[in-house]
């Protein structure tokens, strides 16, 4: 089952009295005739693959193949923990896991997309923070990816998840509205609330474009979701604080689906304008195409 509206999701919980998480996985059990208990095991398994991701991207201390990423995550978790920062241990810890998640994409690990594996580690980045730093039970967490996940079907319907197709703002931008939804649950937000965060969400970055530099799932990607995760948690914070989007959430993804499709189609994963066109990425991707001429393609995946 799919949502076509966010507004008629949220209006139905908040006419049960529920949270958007309970009527998403009901909705699904019944849609797909799988139990809510199967359902939910399966969610708690992807929560699991994010945390093995991200521990394992916090220790790999190796470059990627393309030596374009690598190494980030830990030398900010080293930072963080020997110098103050303005921002917060919290938001530095987030930033921490959203780059060692992607940095584990990039490197060929194993990830949860979440909704796509360019924006892979915003979503663990923002809930595993959560998780930790309030000590959360484990249940309630796996609980707030459904409402991350019907936020998700909407976007997918009324927009993109592609960057291919609607820029960054359809990769980053539905992973950080997903995240600021479903961390805005998860800090006792009303259905109403979670929607004003991922509207806000989106609002923030409405318009980003796709760039990425020889084509790769790297530059500026891999630091794009750390960004992209503090960006949701801002928005989470501010929609908690009674801080509304003016303009419905149903409206805001319209109007990134509008903006997507006025982009230009070197603005959308082409790797033809942006960062990607800069002399030093070119450099890089005429170098890069070089060192990968005669090699195997499954070498390369």
């Amino acid at each position: 089952m799919t949502y076509a509206s966010l507004g008629e999701l949220i209006r139905k919980a908040s006419e049960q009295k529920s949270k958007i998480s309970r009527i998403v996985l009901a909705d699904q059990s019944a849609q797909m005739e799988i139990s809510e208990k199967v359902l939910y095991e399966k969610m708690s398994a992807r929560l699991d693959v994010m945390r093995e991701s991200d521990s394992r991207g916090r220790r790999n201390r190796k470059l990627s193949l393309s030596g374009l990423s690598g190494q980030a995550a830990g030398c900010l978790e080293r930072y963080g923990k020997s110098h103050r920062s303005l921002l917060g241990k919290p938001a530095v810890e987030a930033m921490v896991t959203a780059l060692a998640v992607t940095e584990q994409n990039a490197a060929m690990g194993r990830i949860c997309a979440a909704p796509t594996a360019g924006s892979c580690g915003i979503l663990p980045a923002v809930l595993l923070t959560a998780m930790d730093e309030w000590k959360l039970e484990k249940k309630d967490v796996v609980m707030s990816l459904f409402t991350a996940a019907g936020v998700g079907m909407v976007l997918s319907n009324r927009a993109s998840l592609a960057g291919a197709s609607g820029g960054c703002q359809a990769e980053c931008g539905s992973a950080s509205a997903m995240a600021a939804a479903a961390l805005t649950e998860l800090e006792g937000g009303t259905p109403e609330m979670a929607g004003h965060a991922c509207a806000l969400a989106i609002e923030g970055l409405l318009g980003l474009v796709c760039d990425p530099v020889a084509g790769l799932v790297e530059i500026p990607c891999v630091k794009r979701n750390a960004f992209a995760a503090v960006h949701a948690i801002a928005a989470a914070e501010m929609a908690l604080a009674g801080i509304p989007s003016r303009i419905p959430v149903d409206e805001v993804i319209d109007a990134m689906k509008q903006v997507g499709e006025l982009m230009p189609a070197s603005l959308k994963e082409t790797s033809k304008a942006g960062l990607a066109a800069t002399d030093t990425a070119k450099r890089f991707e005429k170098k890069w195409k070089e060192s990968m001429a005669g090699v195997p393609q499954s070498e390369v995946k």
